[in-house]
């Protein structure tokens, strides 16, 4: 029962924090910035957020810089949000999977 309250969550938070980075006025986090997976551990203190831009593997690890220094906001947001007991420490991690995906579809497209 409980990890199905565990995957729930996660998506929630998924969801809520692709509303939260559209509202960043940060310029270090770039717009097409996508969430690719969350990762909630077991008592739900700790988020793994992977995320990845069609700009490269470059322009997503300068905009988790700019995700570290909106944590707390961030944090702050979701806690409202979703109205949880206490507010999971947010960890952003970059993610190429949307490059090579892009890659992979282009290769496709050249066989074809």
């Amino acid at each position: 029962m409980a990890n199905y309250k565990n995957s729930r969550t996660a998506e929630d938070i998924k969801r809520e924090l692709t509303a939260i980075l559209r509202d960043i006025k940060d310029p270090r986090v770039d717009k097409l910035l996508t969430i690719v997976r969350v990762e909630l551990s077991g008592d739900m203190s700790v988020c793994k957020v992977y995320v990845s831009s069609l700009g490269g593997i470059e322009k997503t690890k300068g905009s988790v810089q700019g995700l570290k220094s909106a944590a707390g906001y961030i944090r702050r947001e979701l806690f409202h949000r979703l109205h949880l007991r206490k507010s999971p420490e947010l960890t952003f991690i970059a993610d190429a999977s949307i490059e090579r995906g892009a890659e992979i579809s282009k290769k496709l497209k050249d066989l074809l």
